[in-house]
Order: structure tokens, then C-alpha cells, then sequence
């Protein structure tokens, strides 16, 4: 294997070292530490009086060598709750996939531009773990680390409580509060940099209007373009005042399809004019609010790129569209290279190369990471790709790093993690828009629940138990019964016992689709006598197939605060006031419930 530690040339450049502490709403204070000493003997290039940011760019690159700049274009995960971790584990799937024993070597062989974070690889339950972890890594790191994740909220979350767990995209979308979108967005920023986070691969800019979509719903704001454009571009912001770059994603737009990428190539049917009036703008609007990156989608959108190629590999559409139509002078990362939908045309160590061909910058997770590092120096010798091209990424990643501040402060001070992370005011933030986002679609006057005892049953035995106990606190009987997403005539049967004798059922649903057991469920229940209010903890769109209930609920997450949220609104402590992000169609076609409806008690 090719060294990735030569050298052509050694140059003086300062590092700082930093400790963030975060102050009064999100702002962060970088201090800094050292500076590093020059070596005797090291060949000094004088670099020209530049702006700060343009001299940094400049004499960092100047101190790479062609392997240095080529690991600067990936982003992957490396296993182990510490930068040097040795559990036999997490070493034997780091030398699998990377090549490397832990995160720490791996840094110094390769020095990449990134590392993301997921909880099933670094466990991530602890914030001063994960704030050790972060120091750890940009510690083994000559040049900064983009240290990020994807915290999106709702049904895609990778640190868990005690940070604070906002209800997600759509919730807020239901409220129709951009300020309160804003914030959330600047808190999370904020617990995520004092965690030594300082990427987010967040908000979702895709409008949802395939209610049978498999990888977006609840992730999007909503259905209509206008909605998810002024909530993204709330959301950039939002995380930019907290101190993380952001990335709006998956272009050209992921809203309008029933596949899922990470299991195949989903194909995209709107027309050219579609795109322009449907997917576009809340792309337009991240931008224009700032965002850092925008990630592109494993898609096929023919009305853009005939030829076929998937999005991420797509130069008519990344260069085309998003650099040249949108003016986007930002990072460009993939998603995932390691999806399907990526894959299923072409091998792996060619997806790298084309992707940096259409107009990528940053390569994420690549399955075989020496296998994509090594095509990508072959395809610079071999002339496919010039190092020009290269230089032109990094470059992008470098001004990127020098922006949002990490260039200058990386670490994080693990003094002040835990009085940041999951601080009350935050956490009162996170149960006021989970509040404000519970939407009563129908009632026939069962809610406000006056009291009595009440049956949970239905999908999650983690929701449905949450949910009873929050009922409880707000002084009822209440016991869970969970009976899954695909209950048999048995469980149907159990839950219909179960509930004998109380004065309300609750049936928690998520994915219900025409046909669907779940229904069956809710039909078994109120003909047996009982009522029966459907809580639909995922998508709105499970209404649609629960005429029989005696009443609907949506709360778009079982996040802890829209459970404690929902019970509130079963007794009547909470008037509802959420309204539709979306239009819930009815199985003939027409719309059942329109975009903007939502019922209250008055």
C-alpha cells in the first residue's frame, strides 16, 4: 500500500489549541491555548499577507503533501468510546473497514477531514465520554477534525438523553413557529459543540409529499416547499449561532419517492418544472441563510441528468444544478457511500472517483476506506482526476473549518459539558414545542378525557409504556399492553381483554398503511364497547386508515416530551394547537384531513 505519510514540502503553521465555553444564547467564546514552536531545521514558506482565513488555507495546503489532501476528502466512523481504544472489538472492526486499530491511528496515517459519530460505534450515553472522545481525536489530528453526526431529532437521533431530545422536523413544522425552530436549532448547536461536535448533518430540506415515502416523512417539515424552505433556512441558522456547521440535505430532493436508498436506487418522476417549484426552494433558502454543506442524495432524477447516474455521481446535477443554477459555493458532501443506492451500478472503488468527477468535495463512509483512498490517488496518476480538482475540495473543507472556528479552538472544555448539555432551560424549550406541535384531527367528543382508567396498547413497548406512564402523572390509571406494528388476531384478541373494563383505550400507531393489522386493532377495540383514541407517534398519514376511532391524535415523535405532550392533551391539561404540515390523503385518493387542519377544545 502506498505511504500516506510522505511529504513533498514542510512549512511553519500555527496551531492554536482551544477550549469552548458557551455563554448566554448558544454564543461560543473560543480561549486560546498554545502555540505551537517552530523546528529547527524546518523549511519555512513565507506566505504573503493574506485575510487570516485565505493565509490559513494557504499555509496548510502548502504543508500537504497529494496523500495528506486525498484523506482530507473523507469523512468515516471509527469503532471505540476512546480515540485509542483497544477493545478487541472495536480494533477488529476499525482494521476491517479502515485499515487502522483505532481512531487515534488512523488519524495519523490518513488524516482525514472528518469523523462522524453514531452510538452503535462510540457509545455517545455520556456527554463528558463523548467530549473525551472529541478531544481525543482532534488531539491525534494535525490538521482540525469535522466532528459531526446526524442529530436530526424525532426518528433520527445518535445522542440519546441526557442531552436534550427535541420532537424532530415535522413537530415543528406542525407548530408553524420559526422562531421556536431557530432555537431549537441553536440549543442543539450548542449542546453538540461543548460536546467537541462542530458538524450536523441537519436540517432535512426534502419536502415530504409521498405520504408512502420509507426514509423521509417525519424528517421533513412538511409538504409544502414554502414551509420546509423558511424552516431550513431557520434551522441553518439556528445552528450556526450555536457554533456547528450545517448541512441541508439530500439534493436535488428525497421527498417523492416509496424507496429507500439505503436498501436501493430510488428513482425521482417530478418533471424539470416540478423540481424548480417543489424541491428547489428550501434548498435556494438553506443556502441563502448560510448553510456550510449541502449533501447530496442516492437518487435518480431523470428530468435532471437523463443519463441515469445517481445524484451523488451526477456532475449536471451537483455542478450544474447546485453549484452553478443555486450559486452554492459551499462544501458538497455525499451521503453515505456505503447505501445501496449508491452501489447497485457501480463498484467501489469507482464511486469515490465519480463523485469528486460530478462536483463532491466530501466523501462519506466509504464501505472499503483504503480500497476508495487508494482509487482516488490512482485516478489523480493515472490523470482522471488533477490534483487541481483535489486542491479545490480541500480548499472548500479548509475555509469551511476556518469559518465556523475550528481551525483556530477544536476541543472542547469537559468542564462545562454537563451544565450544557440537557440544561433545564433547554429541556423547557424542548417540551414547549412538543406542546405547541400535538395536532387533534378528529374528536367526537371522547377528549378531554374526563378521567378513569385507560388502556395503552398498540405499537412500541417503550412508547406504549412512556405513554402510560405520563398519563399517570397526570392522574390517571393507566397500564400498558404493546401488541406491535403487525398485531396477529391474537394480540387483537389480548388487547381487547385487556382492556375490558376501562373507560378508554389508547392505540399508539406508526406506519399504518390500507390493510394494516393496526387498524384491525382500533376497529376490535371500539367494537367491543370501548373508546378509542388513535395516537399516531410517526407520520400523520396513519389517520387516514383509522376512520372507526373516536378520536385522532398526531404527535410525529415518541420523543419523551411528545409523549408527556400527548397525555396532556388526553386530559385536557393542554388545549391542542398544532395543525397539519402535511395533506393526509384518504385511501380513495381525495384528502382526508388538508394541510393546516387541526382541531382544539373550543
Amino acid at each position: 500500500m502506498r505511504s500516506p505519510k510522505l511529504s513533498r514540502k514542510t512549512v511553519l503553521v500555527s496551531s492554536v489549541a482551544g477550549a469552548f465555553a458557551v455563554v448566554g444564547g448558544g454564543a461560543l467564546i473560543a480561549e486560546a491555548a498554545s502555540r505551537r514552536g517552530e523546528d529547527e531545521g524546518e523549511e519555512r514558506v513565507i506566505i504573503p499577507d493574506q485575510d487570516p482565513d485565505a493565509r490559513y488555507v494557504a499555509e496548510t495546503m502548502a504543508a500537504m503533501s497529494l496523500e495528506d489532501k486525498v484523506g482530507q476528502l473523507f469523512m468515516v466512523y471509527v469503532h471505540g468510546e476512546t480515540a485509542d481504544s483497544d477493545h478487541p472489538d472495536a480494533v477488529s472492526s476499525n482494521r476491517e473497514r479502515l485499515g487502522a486499530d483505532n481512531g487515534a491511528a488512523f488519524i495519523a496515517a490518513y488524516k482525514p477531514g472528518g469523523i462522524i459519530y453514531f452510538d452503535w460505534a462510540n457509545g455517545l450515553t455520556d456527554p463528558e465520554q463523548i467530549a473525551a472522545l472529541s478531544n481525543g481525536l482532534q488531539e491525534a489530528s494535525a490538521t482540525p477534525l469535522l466532528i459531526a453526526t446526524d442529530q436530526e431529532y424525532g426518528s433520527v437521533v445518535r445522542i440519546g438523553e441526557p442531552a436534550t431530545q427535541f420532537p424532530g422536523a415535522m413537530p415543528l413544522g406542525a407548530t408553524r413557529d420559526v422562531e421556536a425552530a431557530t432555537r431549537a436549532a441553536e440549543i442543539a448547536g450548542t449542546e453538540l459543540r461543548a460536546m467537541g461536535l462542530n458538524q450536523n448533518f441537519a436540517p432535512n430540506a426534502d419536502v415530504n409529499v409521498d405520504p408512502a415515502n420509507p426514509v423521509i416523512g417525519v424528517r421533513s417539515f412538511g409538504s409544502d416547499p414554502e414551509l420546509v424552505a423558511e424552516f431550513a433556512a431557520a434551522q441553518v441558522s439556528g445552528y450556526r449561532t450555536g457554533g456547528v456547521a450545517v448541512s441541508a440535505k439530500h439534493f436535488p430532493g428525497h421527498g417523492d419517492t416509496g424507496t429507500d436508498s439505503h436498501a436501493d436506487l430510488p428513482v425521482i418522476t417530478h418533471t424539470a418544472e416540478e423540481w424548480e417549484r417543489i424541491d428547489a426552494p428550501p434548498f435556494a433558502a438553506a443556502i441563502e441563510a448560510g448553510a456550510d454543506m449541502v449533501m447530496s442524495a442516492h437518487i435518480q432524477f431523470p428530468a435532471l441528468d437523463d443519463s441515469l447516474k445517481p445524484a451523488t455521481l451526477s456532475e449536471p446535477i451537483l455542478t450544474g444544478l447546485l453549484r452553478e443554477r443555486l450559486g452554492f459555493a459551499g462544501v458538497i458532501v455525499t451521503d453515505a457511500l456505503d447505501m445501496q443506492g449508491v452501489r447497485t451500478e457501480y463498484g467501489d472503488e469507482r464511486v469515490p472517483v465519480m463523485a469528486l468527477l460530478a462536483g463532491a468535495d466530501l466523501l462519506l463512509m466509504p464501505p472499503d476506506f483504503p480500497l476508495a483512498y487508494e482509487a482516488v490517488l490512482a485516478a489523480v496518476e493515472a490523470g482522471e482526476l488533477t490534483e487541481e480538482r483535489i486542491d479545490a475540495s480541500v480548499r472548500r473543507l479548509l475555509e469551511l473549518k476556518y469559518a465556523r472556528g475550528i481551525a483556530e479552538a477544536p476541543m472542547t472544555d469537559p468542564a462545562v459539558v454537563n451544565d450544557l448539555v440537557g440544561a433545564d432551560a433547554h429541556l423547557e424549550v424542548a417540551a414547549d414545542i412538543a406542546d405547541r406541535s400535538i395536532t387533534l384531527l378528529a374528536n367526537d367528543g371522547t377528549l378531554p378525557f374526563a378521567g378513569g382508567g385507560v388502556l395503552v396498547t398498540g405499537w412500541g413497548e417503550n412508547t406504549t409504556a412512556n405513554l402510560a406512564a405520563s398519563l399517570e402523572r397526570q392522574g390517571l390509571q393507566a397500564d400498558a399492553f404493546v401488541t406491535g406494528e403487525e398485531p396477529d388476531t391474537e394480540a387483537v384478541a389480548a388487547a381487547v381483554a385487556a382492556a375490558e373494563g376501562r373507560d378508554l383505550a389508547v392505540v399508539v400507531t406508526r406506519n399504518v398503511q390500507a390493510g394494516s393489522p393496526q387498524a384491525d386493532l382500533v376497529a376490535a377495540l371500539v367494537k367491543a364497547g370501548i373508546p378509542v383514541v388513535a395516537a399516531a407517534v410517526g407520520t400523520p398519514y396513519d389517520a387516514a386508515y383509522l376512520g372507526a376511532a373516536n378520536a385522532s391524535l398526531a404527535s410525529y415523535s415518541y420523543s419523551a416530551a411528545s409523549l408527556a405532550s400527548l397525555a396532556k392533551v388526553i386530559t385536557g391539561t393542554l388545549n391542542p394547537s398544532g395543525v397539519l404540515p402535511v395533506d393526509v390523503p384518504a385511501a380513495t385518493g381525495a384528502i382526508a384531513y388538508a394541510f393546516g387542519h387541526g382541531l382544539d377544545y373550543t
